[in-house]
């Protein structure tokens, strides 16, 4: 494992359609105060972890949070769209009860998790996480024995989660995805490895859980 790359997976800060529990999928909304308090946060913990690279989705709530994590580790930020949360067409801008009122077939896929299931101008699940680790796996390989962070969403991080712990897509979630909070991996040719989840010291307990993932985890509800 000596060339093993080492990961900060990490999720973007809160944003008000996070607390609306309102889909923002790939539209640009911005971090809310306690966000860029929690990107701070961040960026001060990250500072002794020797990363080499730090890559992020390109979408405004990611980027500020990642912007934040290079200032402390001193490094450039590399922007990369494979990383962006997953496009939900129509479901986007709309709370959960919004959406179960307008599209109750479609928010039952969605919540049973159908891997084939895309809303309207949106990403099927499958698709999604086929970009999204497949993202981060080229970016890891291009840093073997290093550490680097990838700062992106809910959905990417529980589609890195699935992959490094051999989850089945369709398999409810059980596992949390704060804001702000850090998560271990490691890559190497063989794939992804779970080291630790959910580090929210740096915040002091206040991390906001998703009740539901962006790609349709089994919990009631979802903002990304």
């Amino acid at each position: 494992m000596s060339e093993a790359t080492r990961i900060l997976a990490i999720r973007h800060g809160e944003t008000a359609w996070n607390v609306d529990t309102r889909i923002q999928g790939q539209l640009d909304i911005p971090l809310n105060g306690t966000g860029r308090w929690q990107a701070g946060q961040l960026g001060r913990a990250v500072a002794g972890e020797g990363l080499q690279a730090v890559y992020s989705s390109d979408l405004a709530r990611a980027r500020e949070t990642a912007e934040a994590v290079g200032r402390g580790a001193g490094l450039p930020l590399v922007l990369d769209t494979g990383l962006r949360e997953r496009a939900f067409g129509v479901f986007q801008g709309h709370t959960f009860a919004e959406i179960e009122a307008a599209w109750p077939d479609d928010a039952l896929r969605w919540r049973k998790r159908d891997p084939a299931f895309g809303p309207e101008g949106g990403e099927t699940l499958t698709d999604f996480y086929a970009r999204c680790v497949g993202a981060a796996a080229r970016l890891a390989a291009a840093h073997p024995g290093e550490t680097i962070a990838l700062v992106a969403h809910g959905g990417v991080m529980d589609c890195l989660y699935r992959a490094a712990t051999r989850v089945d897509l369709q398999a409810p979630r059980s596992w949390l995805l704060g804001n702000a909070s850090i998560n271990r991996l490691l890559y190497t040719p063989e794939g992804f490895t779970l080291v630790g989840w959910s580090d929210t010291g740096h915040l002091d307990g206040v991390a906001r859980d998703e009740t539901n993932d962006a790609s349709g985890a089994g919990r009631v509800g979802h903002a990304a």
